[in-house]
């Protein structure tokens, strides 16, 4: 089987609390016993260095053409693995085979030498790349126009802002015919129009058969543009597979929730007295539990719950959030059968259906209530973020995001209806 990148039990070791001994530098030695005494005064002078493992047996295999999403908490070891791929540094066990020349965009600072001016840096980087000199000529003038720094070619980096390092950075590897194209959060840096040509270029990147890993901390880029991804915890591989799957676990342990919230043990369940809830999921029309949801299609959130004590008029509620914390909407049961009626003491499950073409991409919280609004309004039950789950907006279909590949503002995202005369 043929693969672009194949890495076999990679870990990675960092000391913490300085340098081993033998290994500093004469000026930072120097600058030891300098400090020596101030350590001394903090009560830290003999302080023990710690051992921090930043990966830990990272076995993965991408084959040609894969564009790979990668996620994980900030210091799970994303960048790390990152560098070690790109050569940046070495690991201390394991080995990684990349089978291919290889474009990088590590964290702003990486792979450029602030003194040199961008003209030099562009061709710095192809040379690192194994470019010969006739071949970055050949496309010099197509990464300048599209990194739009014409004005400041002549200027050196330092004096760069983060956005203009990114430009030319991403125009550099982008262009320079990597088969191998890795990026750490380059969407975080930058306005929005350049990011929808950032997306264009690493659209067009795939559809030649090159092979891109995507570091990123925007759940919904990683679904709209990956069809795998990797999660990494505590410098580990805890799951690798279908995106929508990947982006589900990593919801479900950063929220400690997913689309699915069951209490198995009455008592333990949200509530009081009178109603308790048992169960909480995300749901399609023919009733599969799913945690990704197309933005295209109707999908329900479930609520099933115990009444304990008859004589209440109980009413569900949902309100729902994004990732940013913005409530979307909220919204109760306004069925006319069940207004001022009183339950008998038995299991109801409620669904508000949510239709297609309604809310915008993203990570999403349902908060969930049963309360009583007669004759008096009481909060029987409440649980915050019972259920997390992934709207996917993709290129294909019909929806609101038509052609466009990049971000899209709003909490919600109508298809509406256009005409043009």
């Amino acid at each position: 089987m043929q693969l672009a990148i194949k890495t076999e039990n990679i870990s990675k070791r960092y000391r913490i609390g300085g340098l081993r001994p033998g290994h500093a530098s004469f000026r930072e030695a120097l600058g030891g016993v300098i400090a020596a005494p101030f350590r001394k005064l903090r009560g830290n002078g003999n302080r023990e260095q710690q051992t921090l493992w930043a990966l830990r047996n990272i076995n993965v295999e991408i084959r040609p053409g894969e564009l790979v999403g990668i996620v994980g908490h900030n210091g799970a070891g994303k960048s790390t693995l990152l560098k070690i791929l790109s050569r940046v540094v070495k690991p201390t066990t394991g080995r990684a085979r990349v089978y291919g020349r290889v474009g990088s965009l590590l964290e702003v600072g990486t792979g450029f030498h602030q003194d040199l001016t961008g003209r030099e840096n562009i061709f710095l980087s192809g040379a690192i790349l194994g470019m010969h000199r006739a071949e970055i000529e050949r496309k010099f003038d197509e990464i300048v126009a599209f990194s739009e720094l014409e004005k400041f070619l002549e200027t050196p980096l330092k004096w760069f802002s983060s956005g203009m390092y990114v430009r030319l950075a991403f125009a550099v590897a982008a262009h320079l015919d990597p088969e191998i194209l890795m990026m750490d959060e380059v969407l975080a840096v930058g306005d929005a129009a350049f990011q929808q040509k950032c997306l264009d270029k690493m659209h067009e990147i795939r559809q030649q058969g090159r092979t891109i890993l995507f570091v990123s901390h925007d759940m919904a880029a990683i679904a709209r543009l990956c069809k795998r991804a990797v999660l990494i915890e505590n410098g580990q591989i805890t799951a690798d597979g279908e995106s929508h799957e990947v982006i589900n676990h990593y919801l479900s342990s950063n929220w400690k929730t997913g689309a699915l919230r069951e209490w198995a043990n009455q008592q333990d369940a949200p509530g009081n007295d009178v109603v308790r809830l048992r169960r909480v999921r995300v749901r399609t029309e023919a009733g599969e539990t799913i945690a990704a949801v197309d933005i295209q299609k109707t999908f329900g959130l479930e609520i099933t719950y115990d009444v304990l004590k008859e004589g209440h008029a109980l009413v569900p509620v949902i309100e729902l959030y994004n990732a940013e914390g913005t409530e979307l909407f909220s919204t109760h049961d306004t069925n006319s059968d069940w207004q001022r009626r009183p339950r008998s003491c038995e299991r109801y499950t409620s669904t508000v259906w949510i239709p297609g073409n309604l809310l915008a991409e993203g990570s999403l919280l349902a908060h969930v209530s049963i309360m009583s609004h007669f004759p008096a309004t009481v909060l029987h039950a409440h649980e915050r973020n019972a259920v997390a789950f992934q709207v996917i907006d993709s290129q294909a279909g019909n929806s609101a995001r038509g052609d466009y590949v990049g971000p899209m503002p709003g909490v919600v995202r109508p298809l509406l209806r256009w005409t043009t005369d």
